[in-house]
Order: structure tokens, then C-alpha cells, then sequence
């Protein structure tokens, strides 16, 4: 089998320049990356991980856990996670908390057993002095959970800001959100806080719903909203802000099904434009887009800067900008 020293005399460049281009640092030029490519195609040469590992005390292993990979956004977002983590010869271990706090703190005991080198934390039902206990590096999607703990999240008040406005600029005077839970400290609560705020701000009279608790699935969001909103009470609204897009769309099929026609008598906004969304051709819903291609990359080069140290300095908490996306529902 050959080795990097092999490669490396079979492009007549040094061991060290192929180490660079393989792990993809520092400038080289375009003539001596394709040489050390095209001598790692000739002589199929595969590096040796667990000597690497071993090289670096690290076992090139990143852990994620979110609360249900099955939900399109954390599909999706997995999926641009695991991308950039290949790119960077990292792999990924995959766990599904489906919010319950002891299978999170189970995930993470083994995460650390394995010898993971940090994990992103995308489920958050544990309280906050729980994950600051984790000495391992920690990246963490939408929640606030220590100073050394870099947090990554979409920007959910102009999220809600944006999503309330739209509403009252097609002249809805009615208002109702629908939230997610509210007992946590999470960063897409701040989409509520921005539908309240922007509701007194013009004078509107507005009601909110909250989440029983976060499920993620549409037979969820479908039995909470049809216990939660009577077809009279339902009528009382001209316009309706969703926390997700899967809410989004239950309540549209709500609501045509009690004779109510959107957009005409009821406006409807959802907030993540992931592949569920994109997919719906009937109807388009209008939305708000979080990036999940950006706040994966995000995720995951913040969490192997910490991994690898490559900034001595504490790393800031990212808040990634988010679009009105206008559908068939507005």
C-alpha cells in the first residue's frame, strides 16, 4: 500500500507540501496541487486515519445531536454539517435526543467515551449547567449556554420582525402567533418577542398559542392546532405567524378544510424554508429563510477552530441573517 512518502516522490515535491495539500492549508499553487493530486489518483493512495489520530491526539470524530433528524430542517442542516466536516477529513456520529433530557445526557456520555474531539448541540433539553460540566469542545445551534461556548443561530427577532410586518403591510388588523415552547431559553423564542413588540408598536390586537412542548412532526402540529383553534375562533384572525413551516402548512390545510381561503380571508407566514418547503408546490408557503447550508458551515468550522486551536482568542457567537421568502400564502 503506499505511503505519503511514495506520493510524495511521485510528484517530486516534499512530504510536508503533500500533507498541506491534503489537509488543505496554507497557499500553494494550482500546478503543485494537481501534481500531488494526480500522484494520490496514480498510486491510490489512502491515508492511514487511525496513525494520523494517533499523530495528533485526536480522533477526527465530531458528534451532533439534534432532536430529531427526521425534521427536515435538522435534515438538512446534518446534511451541510457533514459536508464541511468531510471537507476538513472530520467524521460524524449522529444522535437523536427526540427530547428527552436522560437520551441526551446519554448521547453525550458516549460521545465523550468515544473520544469524540467536540460536539455541536442542537437539542436543548437539559439545563444549562449540564452542558458547561462537558469538557470537550462544544458549538452550540440557538441557545445561549456559557461564555466559552459559541452559540450559532439564525437571526430569529428580524426573523419575527419581518414575518409581523409583511402581515400588517397587506393590512391585517387580527394577529395570531403560533410558538414553539417558551419555558426555554432558546433564540427562536426572540421571534415571539418580535410579533409582540411590532404588534403594540402599530396598535394591533394579537393572541399567541404556545407549544405544549416542541415536537417536530405535522400529526403534532396538526392535533395542537386543531384542539387549540375552533373553526369560530379561527375565523377571528386575518393573519397568522407560524414558528415553523410544518405548523405553517397544518394550519393552511386547517383552514382550507373549514372553508377558509388563504390568502383572501387568512394570511399565513412560516419561518425556515428547509426541503419540506421548497418541495410544496400547493401552496408556496410565504416564509421566513433561515440559511441551514451557512449555519451548518458555521457550526462546524467554529467547532474544529476550538478542536484545533486555531484562534487563542474566546471565538463570538454567530447570528446569520434571514429573508422573507414570498409564497402563494400572503
Amino acid at each position: 500500500m503506499a505511503s505519503i512518502k511514495d506520493v510524495a516522490k511521485e510528484a517530486g515535491v516534499s512530504v510536508t507540501t503533500v500533507s498541506r495539500v491534503m489537509n488543505n492549508r496554507g497557499y500553494l499553487s494550482k500546478e503543485v496541487r494537481k501534481k500531488v493530486e494526480k500522484a494520490i489518483e496514480v498510486l491510490d493512495y489512502h491515508p492511514n486515519q487511525i496513525a494520523r489520530a494517533l499523530q495528533k491526539n485526536q480522533s477526527f470524530f465530531i458528534g451532533i445531536i439534534v432532536p430529531d433528524s427526521n425534521h427536515p430542517f435538522f435534515s438538512d442542516l446534518i446534511k451541510y454539517v457533514e459536508i464541511s466536516a468531510n471537507e476538513q477529513n472530520y467524521k460524524l456520529l449522529i444522535c437523536n435526543s427526540l427530547e428527552d433530557p436522560q437520551k441526551e445526557a446519554h448521547y453525550i456520555s458516549m460521545l465523550r467515551q468515544n473520544q469524540v474531539d467536540g460536539i455541536i448541540m442542537c437539542s436543548h433539553t437539559m439545563n444549562i449547567e449540564s452542558y458547561q460540566k462537558v469538557d470537550l469542545p462544544i458549538v452550540s445551534f440557538d441557545r445561549f449556554i456559557a461564555a466559552h461556548i459559541p452559540c450559532v443561530g439564525s437571526d430569529n427577532y428580524r426573523g419575527g420582525e419581518l414575518a409581523t410586518e409583511h402581515l400588517i403591510q397587506l393590512g391585517c388588523k387580527r394577529l395570531l402567533h403560533i410558538s414553539g415552547p417558551l419555558d426555554l431559553d432558546v433564540l427562536s423564542n426572540r421571534r415571539r418577542d418580535a410579533f409582540v413588540i411590532t404588534c403594540m408598536k402599530h396598535g394591533l390586537d394579537y393572541d399567541i398559542i404556545e407549544g405544549a412542548h416542541n415536537k417536530l412532526t405535522f400529526d403534532y402540529f396538526w392535533s395542537f392546532i386543531t384542539e387549540n383553534l375552533s373553526p369560530d375562533k379561527l375565523r377571528t384572525y386575518d393573519g397568522i405567524f407560524c414558528s415553523n413551516d410544518i405548523a405553517a402548512y397544518a394550519l393552511f390545510i386547517y383552514a382550507e378544510q373549514q372553508g377558509i381561503r388563504v390568502p383572501e380571508q387568512l394570511r399565513i407566514i412560516g419561518y425556515d424554508y428547509h426541503s419540506f418547503t421548497r418541495m410544496l408546490q400547493n401552496p408556496k408557503l410565504t416564509t421566513i429563510m433561515q440559511p441551514s447550508e451557512r449555519i451548518g458551515k458555521t457550526l462546524t468550522n467554529t467547532l474544529i477552530q476550538m478542536i484545533e486551536h486555531k484562534s487563542g482568542e474566546l471565538i463570538n457567537n454567530i447570528t446569520v441573517d434571514v429573508t422573507l421568502i414570498q409564497g402563494d400564502t400572503t
